[in-house]
């Protein structure tokens, strides 16, 4: 397991982990990517806890996505199966198991104020914290995607489900776009990534 994770995980990162996953005896598997999600906590039908996490991600997100799992199977354990999937309790147990890992032998140095930021208050997805995301992403493999915020007004774009917008005005936080396939309007966070499309591959 420890050969396994070391391609997944940053270094100092491995060992911890696998005791999480030894002590809880979880299943864990890493999979393909999924457009909709990093990870995913289920507790099966034999009472054991299978935890998945996509293979794309880059080594920082890997190990936040496992400790994000990880914390809803310790909320459950610790407040019961009553309690709301991302609600106080699982901010809390988010908070405790990340804490070991939030320091200069695990994360760069520039993602550490991030970071502890993000986790005063830590959210469900960490895709909607825009600061934390775009430091994250400078540490995946490189693509051809951008940022809303980053394309011109007018421009076309494709999103991951592959539904072509093109961007409107940004309304307060966030930007106003119209599908193209069903004339609708949706709004989107500046930092949401997507593929600038050129005209001639519309």
């Amino acid at each position: 397991m420890e050969k396994i994770l070391a391609k997944y995980l940053p270094e100092r990162a491995v060992e911890p982990c696998v005791s999480l996953i030894k002590q809880h005896k979880v299943q864990l598997h890493i999979v393909g990517e999924r457009k909709t999600r990093h990870g995913d906590y289920r507790k099966l039908a034999s009472g054991q806890v299978k935890i998945t996490v996509n293979n794309s991600l880059n080594k920082y997100r890997f190990l936040i996505t496992l400790i994000h799992e990880f914390a809803h199977l310790k909320a459950y354990e610790d407040f019961g199966f009553g309690i709301k999937p991302h609600g106080i309790e699982w901010k809390k147990s988010f908070q405790k198991l990340m804490l070991p890992f939030i320091h200069p032998e695990i994360f760069p140095q520039k993602l550490l104020p991030s970071l502890a930021s993000h986790f005063r208050n830590p959210t469900a997805s960490s895709d909607t914290d825009a600061r934390l995301t775009i430091l994250l992403k400078a540490y995946d493999q490189p693509n051809q995607n951008s940022y809303i915020f980053e394309i011109p007004i007018g421009s076309k774009f494709r999103t991951k489900k592959g539904r072509v917008f093109i961007k409107g005005e940004k309304r307060i936080k966030r930007y106003e776009c119209l599908c193209v396939q069903t004339k609708q309007k949706y709004v989107f966070q500046p930092h949401a990534e997507v593929e600038l499309l050129a005209e001639s591959s519309i």
